[in-house]
């Protein structure tokens, strides 16, 4: 279990951040234990996400440098990837051809319209929202960081779960695509919630129940994303998970914007 648990975390940093970490394990064991891994894999993205941010206020800058410093580090850290995979799931879903079709049109490096425009507004929320926090604190801004990445990593962990088909053979939605059970993956889901309500506490007042609110409605929020998409493509691919991270993570900043 151990061992497993190491292959798992390797997988789950080898496969969605850029990390120095190499993956010794390719099958669906550790790929089911990877995706459990994926919170925390999201925990060190939003961490780092965090500290440019901070450190930009601290030397007296606004929060509208920290906050564009704060948004393009899980860019940097992802390649591009998940970003790359809203965009490209946005253009299959507008594209509205059939599965096949729209699965071809996916695949594709160039990038369309409806890709364009869905990562303006995705990278211009994101900003925004972290410019509104980081106003208020540096300590809101860090926390914000932190639960968006860790819940948008737990909506990968939540798309992997069994019931969930992949579109395609091949591919990390192949390999990934049904290896969580549905009693795990709830599992990682309350307590990751829960740790999100505990960094919110930091704050206090309301705070837990703000971040712990702004987890599960970004939850499902990307819940309906998958579901379309599976209805849609027939089931998921790693542009679709790149499409949850993302409406997960620009999802649970809006939350956090309100009240």
């Amino acid at each position: 279990m151990t061992s497993l648990n190491s292959h798992g975390l390797r997988f789950a940093f080898g496969t969605l951040t850029v990390l120095p970490v190499r993956v010794t394990r390719w099958d669906r064991q550790a790929a089911r234990a990877g995706m459990l891994c994926a919170p925390a894999a999201g925990l060190v993205v939003g961490l780092l996400a965090a500290v440019p941010g901070c450190l930009l206020l601290l030397l007296g800058s606004g929060p509208l440098p920290a906050a564009v410093a704060s948004a393009a580090v899980p860019a940097v850290l992802t390649r591009g990837l998940h970003l790359d995979g809203l965009a490209d799931t946005a253009d299959g879903l507008g594209s509205g051809k059939p599965a096949d079709d729209a699965l071809r049109i996916m695949k594709q490096s160039d990038i369309g319209p409806f890709g364009v425009i869905t990562l303006l507004f995705v990278l211009l929320a994101q900003v925004a929202v972290l410019h509104q926090l980081y106003a208020q604190s540096w300590a809101h801004g860090a926390v914000a960081a932190a639960v968006a990445a860790v819940t948008a990593r737990l909506a990968l962990t939540l798309a992997s779960r069994q019931g969930v088909p992949a579109a395609r053979p091949e591919g990390l939605g192949a390999a990934v695509a049904g290896t969580v059970t549905v009693r795990a993956a709830a599992a990682v889901g309350a307590v990751t919630v829960a740790a999100c309500a505990g960094a919110g506490a930091l704050l206090g007042g309301y705070g837990a129940l703000h971040h712990a609110l702004a987890a599960l409605a970004a939850l499902g929020v990307a819940q309906l994303l998958l579901r379309h998409c599976v209805r849609r493509f027939g089931g998921v691919t790693g542009d679709v998970f790149g499409a949850l991270a993302e409406t997960a993570a620009t999802a649970a900043l809006v939350v956090l914007a309100l009240g």
